[in-house]
């Protein structure tokens, strides 16, 4: 078989992540935000099979996950968001040095299948279609819902949303909460919105007043598989990951 670039490029690739943990099949112990959820699902398996190293996931909102590192967690890898992880590596609990930016998402609004979809192409029309339905939800520890209660602060629509908002846990995230019919529209990273077959992407929040969330990569102080946790984080910064990131609803770095 007549080897191509890029196949040459993927197997050397390959080869470097096996080198660079190579001594032992580790464990790494992963915690992760949700908005990565699918995308690593689908990555991780493929770095496990490039590198014999086997990982295992917790995933959950990014403000719960910083509470169970501030208690003392054992963990190898954090992919977080940006202030949850710069605060944690100035508490010591990451090393800065291994920090790298994995992908960026928006937020978007969700209704179920086939509900009719409303308007949020400018910020009026958004302010409208959440004071016109019946019922609101979004995850009130994730990094949307807090963004969420400022945002509605200041676009003077916060009391009149109190009557109909459903404040949801991390284990019932938005677009699933949608689909089983408990609110009318969710509100969640567009790439929480994606996996679920009964929910449908209306589309991302209006530019003025999107949510941007980058998500970074660091190694824990603590970690007992530092080096096999520096190669996952290579790997997932690879060009090879960009395909799955973006159908993942996520954009790279």
């Amino acid at each position: 078989m007549r080897m191509t670039p890029a196949l040459i490029a993927g197997k050397l690739f390959a080869l470097a992540l096996f080198t660079a943990g190579a001594g032992h099949a580790a464990e790494i112990k992963v915690l992760a935000s949700n908005a990565l959820k699918t995308a690593l699902e689908e990555l991780g398996p493929q770095f496990e099979k490039a590198t014999e190293h086997k990982l295992s996931f917790t995933f959950n909102a990014a403000v719960p996950l910083k509470a169970e590192i501030e208690k003392g967690a054992a963990f190898d890898v954090a992919i977080l968001s940006t202030p949850i992880t710069d605060d944690l590596v100035k508490q010591g609990k990451l090393v800065g040095a291994t920090r790298a930016d994995i992908a960026r998402s928006g937020a978007g609004l969700a209704v179920k299948r086939g509900a009719p979809r409303p308007d949020i192409s400018t910020t009026e029309a958004f302010k409208r279609a959440l004071l016109d339905a019946k019922s609101i939800c979004y995850v009130e520890q994730g990094a949307t819902g807090i963004y969420l209660k400022g945002l509605f602060e200041r676009l003077g629509i916060a009391d009149q949303l109190k009557g109909k908002t459903k404040l949801l846990p991390p284990s019932n995230p938005a677009a699933h909460a949608v689909a089983n019919g408990e609110a009318e529209i969710g509100m969640t990273q567009i790439s929480e919105i994606l996996p679920y077959r009964g929910a449908e992407l209306v589309g991302p929040l209006p530019a003025e007043i999107q949510l941007s969330s980058v998500y970074p990569a660091a190694v824990g102080t603590g970690a007992k598989e530092p080096d096999a946790a520096k190669a996952f984080i290579k790997f997932l910064t690879a060009p090879s990951a960009i395909p799955v990131l973006k159908a993942k609803g996520l954009e790279p770095g």
